[in-house]
């Protein structure tokens, strides 16, 4: 299967950047310090210390392969890319919603940097998908699960 790009804000890409270092650098070590303690606890057929240990490797091991690959086939999108005037990555955008008046501001990011929580949202998402390329002043209609949302793009910033 052909790996596709990964398109990332240079936040995004120095974010990355440095959790797999971490992982590379600490965690690895960490791991293997806990399984070499858990090794001495004695039989490793019911020793749950180690099974734990060798369960958090797997993890750790299998998150540095994802960073890999994502830093591998990762493009900056750099803001000199993109019209200022459109929706694009990293994009700060504010809609209203056309029912309910409500209005919310989101970070549109690639989709390994987003955070609903911290209303950073992918640009692959239903949301970002409708407002990407979009100017200020535009209506766009969302299809989410739970039906169809109109929403006013009030202000696009970089």
């Amino acid at each position: 299967m052909p790996e596709h790009e990964e398109l990332l804000t240079a936040e995004g890409l120095r974010r990355l950047e440095e959790e797999l270092e971490h992982l590379r650098t600490v965690r690895r070590r960490e791991v293997a310090e806990r399984i070499r303690v858990a090794r001495d606890f004695g039989d490793l057929s019911e020793n749950s210390e180690y099974e734990e240990a060798k369960n958090e490797q797997a993890w750790v091991e299998g998150r540095i392969a994802t960073l890999e690959r994502i830093l591998r086939n990762a493009r900056i999108v750099e803001e000199d890319e993109t019209d200022p005037d459109q929706v694009g990555l990293n994009s700060l955008v504010t809609l209203r919603d056309a029912e309910g008046g409500e209005e919310m501001t989101l970070r549109i990011v690639g989709s390994t940097e987003a955070d609903p929580a911290q209303m950073r949202i992918s640009y692959q998402s239903p949301v970002g998908q409708a407002v990407f390329g979009r100017r200020a002043g535009e209506t766009v209609e969302v299809k989410l699960p739970g039906g169809v949302a109109r929403y006013q793009i009030v202000k696009v910033e970089r």
